[in-house]
């Protein structure tokens, strides 16, 4: 019988460490209960729960967009809104500050990062990459666990009317290896509730001890689990509500100590929730989104939803409607918090899951272009009375969904036409070409991320090439990083022979106008013309011209005319794709263009042949010309901010810039203030408000010889020459008479350009050092990151604040003390190393500097008046003798030393071993030797028997020694002390 019981109890707990996903038949309902409550009415009533009857405040969801957390891509849990609290870096004055309980429902996202469901989305019936979290939080002890788990068990057994025998919970159980006992109180709590001792389990730190990351808030939390068996065979348990009691605090060095406020953090998703008193065994048969799965029914001309999963469901029909739902949901909430589908981070993760919601939609259920955002408002009815920010943006969310998935379906048939014209060349054992599938991720118009050329080949039973990409993606990280900090690159040139060839031939100038063939749509995006051209060399690695190349050769192209911008005037180069006219199957990858005497050589990767007089067609990167343009305006904004703030004095001398950010070097008569690094940001942001036009016009190089206030660098410039003007039209900058060119920015340059300012959106400088005496390098971004690196600057900020608050409050102990002197410490590192406004940079550091001072003299304080205590309390303990070997309690291995040093400067002709037991078992030792002892006693002997005997090391000298080690029985070591020492003696 024990046996059995043990079996049993040995499968839930393996039940529970898998969390296993509901799976079907998925519409076979739990029980015959009354008709199902309306997942509306569920959230309403865990909210009202906590308002009406425990006094718990509402507030609003966070956006899913992190502000200022940079460990976070998306808003992940319920508690990340209130991590200032948990760290105690909360802004005094802020309305959280004044948090007690609060409740909440609050939005989701775990797709990308640490947390990521994306691909388990649809495979099974439970996982989301959007969900709701319903949660309440108790801050500074305003109640504990006795609370929580009452107030839990009340609304699930009460409100919702959960039978108690279908709830198990489990509690944490202790871990020996680091000295944390089992969560009794919890247990017992559970006991008192009238939960069985035969449903309340207990699980290890992988499952009922919860940490924040590395270091932090962390605690034991106990989960309530719901039995779907409801006593039918063995029990299948799912997780329905997690309670977290933040009590300890993990330290740098590893260790755990006690918060000085305790927490309660809960969290329990809405969608198992609902699913559970709906009576149904997967999240997707409830009413949060069987609306949805309608409107895919009635939308497409694919057979109803079964809610199979697996082998059962034949041609993955089931699993592309859960995929389709679950992301259109996910879609429609991120961009109704400002998180639009973009090349990096965040976007780049939300461009992911929307084209991955459009390939399931129209190659599965065979949807009709368009069909993606005609789900928006079914969305906006099913969550926008809770979150009426989806109602506010609906037109929005649904253009934006409508615009994207139709560039993407253009992509995903030539993309397709590509992959399936390369497989029909392949042997049977061949591996993809790595060249096709990193063109088709480079590219990208294309958007075809290698995950999704990896799946439509994975439906063909065809491999990729995992060696050839890894060394591509080695060549283009390298090429990343030569264009944060560029030098001179190694690559494909035409030498002074290849240049008098040409010449010698007759062949003319590479006509690069097209580059500038580009303009802005009424919707605000810009749409860039292609180009058609006409091979007429090409060059091998080596610089050899050749009349043709093969497959998988990379090779340098001219052509007669080009829509490329080559890298010049600081503005890295575009990149891209070409195609020959009439094959639009096969694309040639192009990774730069550079100017060689007039002639532009393509560097590109020959995917098929390709010879001299071929006709093909060239398409820029439309996203990464897009960044070159906003950081090209954006440089003239900076260069025309800096010659407001500085003065006529102020000159430019160089930069680069590519989408990720902008380089400028400027002359200036001193450093710059962290009031003028502000200063020129506020300009910039003025005329970026101000969305004003940008004008570009080629003019005769001397009509530009004598107007005040033009901007050019030392070089040489063609004729004509193109000038870029701000807000002004280019004539009338030209007029010597307007003096507009004083009053904005007007500068002779060949790059590309926005057509207005406003999508620079904003400008922060985030780096600044001394190149040499006089020169300043300053590092910006722009945009999105620009607005990223003021929330950081903000978080810290109020870090930074907290800080200073808890110093000024003082501290009650030498660990307290310590703790904080860390904690300054480690938002130093973090200030010091985070992408954020320079200038504010610049003034947490001074405020650092302070604090870390002020905290390691409080230090000194605490631990003088400490040691000058213990050393009493040793004194009145001991009578006069040549030894004195005892206990200390304390944490700091410093302290013992001192206490050591001052009972000897007290008692000079006393030898002193003092031990001071550590969590969990360790021991510090420190101890020193009178000087009137005989020469064989020596303090690093003594110390390495008694550590030696602990299991641990020593070190020190003849008069003075320290050391650690480990054990159970400090009676025992302090006899071995004790023992060495009179032997000695």
């Amino acid at each position: 019988m024990a046996a059995s019981v043990a079996a049993a109890v040995g499968g839930l707990r393996r039940a529970i460490r898998r969390s296993p996903s509901w799976r079907g038949p998925s519409c076979r309902p739990l029980s015959s209960e009354p008709p199902p409550t309306k997942a509306t009415a569920v959230r309403d009533a865990f909210l009202s729960f906590f308002r009406d009857r425990h006094g718990h405040r509402l507030v609003p969801s966070a956006s899913v967009r992190p502000r200022g957390d940079r460990s976070l891509l998306f808003v992940n849990a319920g508690m990340n809104q209130f991590k200032p609290i948990f760290l105690g870096t909360v802004d005094p004055r802020s309305e959280m500050a004044g948090f007690r309980r609060v409740a909440n429902s609050q939005k989701c996202v775990r797709a990308g990062g640490r947390h990521n469901d994306l691909e388990d989305v649809g495979r099974d019936l439970s996982h989301h990459t959007f969900f709701e979290m319903l949660g309440n939080w108790a801050f500074g002890g305003e109640y504990f666990k006795e609370e929580a788990c009452s107030m839990a068990w009340e609304l699930l057994t009460q409100v919702y009317g959960i039978p108690e025998d279908r709830l198990w919970v489990s509690y944490f159980g202790g871990d020996p290896k680091t000295g944390l006992d089992p969560d009794l109180e919890s247990r017992d709590i559970w006991l008192s509730l009238g939960v069985p001792a035969s449903r309340v389990l207990s699980f290890g730190l992988q499952e009922n001890f919860w940490e924040m990351g590395d270091t932090g808030p962390c605690g034991p939390c106990t989960e309530i689990h719901y039995d779907l068996a409801g006593g039918v065979g063995a029990p299948q348990l799912v997780e329905l509500w997690n309670l977290v009691f933040m009590q300890l605090n993990r330290e740098a060095d590893g260790s755990l100590q006690p918060l000085p406020q305790k927490h309660v953090d809960t969290g329990m998703g809405l969608e198992r929730l609902v699913a559970v008193l709906q009576g149904r065994r997967s999240t997707y048969d409830t009413d949060l989104f069987s609306p949805l799965l309608k409107a895919i029914h009635q939308g497409c001309r694919a057979p109803p939803y079964l809610g199979r999963v697996g082998a059962a469901d034949e041609g993955r029909t089931d699993m592309a409607y859960r995929v389709v739902a679950d992301h259109i949901r996910t879609l429609s909430v991120c961009i109704a918090d400002g998180i639009l589908p973009g090349m990096s981070g965040a976007p780049l993760v939300l461009r992911q899951i929307l084209r991955r919601a459009v390939r399931f939609a129209t190659e599965v259920l065979r949807a009709p272009p368009g069909f993606l955002a005609s789900l928006v408002p079914v969305v906006v009815e099913t969550l926008g009375n809770t979150y009426p920010e989806l109602q506010k943006n609906s037109a929005q969310i649904a253009n934006l969904v409508s615009e994207d998935e139709a560039a993407f379906m253009a992509s995903l048939q030539r993309g397709r036409r590509i992959i399936d014209r390369t497989v029909q060349r392949l042997g049977p054992s061949d591996v993809f070409p790595a060249e096709v599938a990193w063109s088709l991720s480079m590219s990208g118009d294309l958007g075809f991320p290698l995950d999704l050329v990896e799946l439509i080949l994975e439906e063909k039973g065809v491999k990729m090439d995992p060696a050839g990409l890894a060394r591509l993606a080695q060549e283009e990280a390298q090429r990343q990083a030569q264009q944060a900090e560029p030098v001179e690159e190694k690559g494909l040139r035409l030498d002074v022979h290849a240049l008098g060839e040409l010449q010698r031939q007759g062949v003319p100038p590479t006509d690069d106008s097209p580059k500038y063939n580009y303009c802005l749509q009424p919707s605000g995006g810009y749409e860039f013309g292609t180009c058609e051209a006409q091979v007429l060399q090409l060059y091998t690695e080596d610089g050899t011209a050749v009349a043709s190349v093969g497959e998988g050769q990379r090779c340098g192209l001219l052509l007669d005319r080009t829509n490329f911008y080559a890298e010049q005037g600081g503005q890295a180069s575009d990149r891209g794709y070409l195609v020959r006219v009439g094959q639009q199957d096969v694309l040639f990858p192009v990774a730069r263009a550079q100017v060689c005497g007039g002639f532009i050589l393509h560097e590109a990767v020959a995917t098929e042949y390709l010879k001299v007089g071929d006709q093909v067609q060239l398409h820029v990167d439309k996203a990464w010309r897009l960044g070159c343009m906003e950081k090209h305006t954006a440089t003239h904004l900076l260069n025309w901010a800096l010659w407001q703030t500085l003065g006529p004095g102020t000159e430019q001398r160089g930069s680069h810039l590519n989408p990720e950010r902008l380089r400028f070097d400027v002359a200036t008569q001193a450093p710059l203030t962290s009031e003028q690094l502000r200063a020129v940001e506020i300009t910039v942001q003025e005329a970026v408000r101000q969305d004003e036009a940008v004008y570009m016009e080629e003019v005769a190089l001397a009509h530009t010889a004598h107007v005040p206030g033009l901007r050019s660098l030392d070089e040489v410039y063609p004729d004509p020459v193109r000038v870029v003007s701000v807000g002004v039209p280019v004539a009338h900058a030209l007029d010597p008479a307007s003096q507009a060119a004083l009053q904005t920015s007007v500068e002779l340059c060949c790059g590309t350009h926005l057509l207005r300012t406003g999508a620079v959106g904003d400008l922060v400088i985030i780096g600044e050092r001394q190149l040499t005496k006089g020169t300043t390098r300053l590092l910006a971004v722009t945009g999105e990151q620009a607005q990223q690196a003021r929330e950081v600057g903000q978080s810290l900020a109020q870090e930074v604040e907290a800080a200073t608050k808890r110093l000024s409050q003082g501290s009650r102990d030498v660990v307290e003390a310590q703790r904080l002197s860390k904690d300054i410490g480690r938002l130093t590192d973090a200030v010091d190393t985070a992408v954020m406004p320079q200038w504010q940079r610049r003034e947490l550091q001074a405020t650092l500097k302070v604090l870390q001072r002020r905290a390691n003299t409080a230090i000194r304080k605490l631990e003088t008046r400490q040691v000058a205590q213990k050393t009493q309390e040793l004194l009145q303990r001991h009578s006069e003798g040549p030894l004195i070997v005892d206990t200390v309690s304390t944490e700091s291995l410093s302290v013992l030393v001192k206490v050591v040093r001052q009972l000897c400067e007290q008692v000079p002709s006393t030898s002193v071993l003092l031990l001071s037991p550590q969590p969990p078992g360790h021991v510090l030792c420190a101890c020193q030797v009178a000087q009137s002892a005989t020469p064989a006693f020596t303090a690093e002997a003594w110390a390495l028997a008694v550590c030696s005997h602990m299991g641990g090391k020593a070190w020190g000298s003849r008069m003075v020694a320290q050391g650690t080690g480990s054990t159970a029985d400090l009676e025992d070591a302090l006899r071995t002390a004790r023992a060495y020492a009179l032997n000695q003696l």
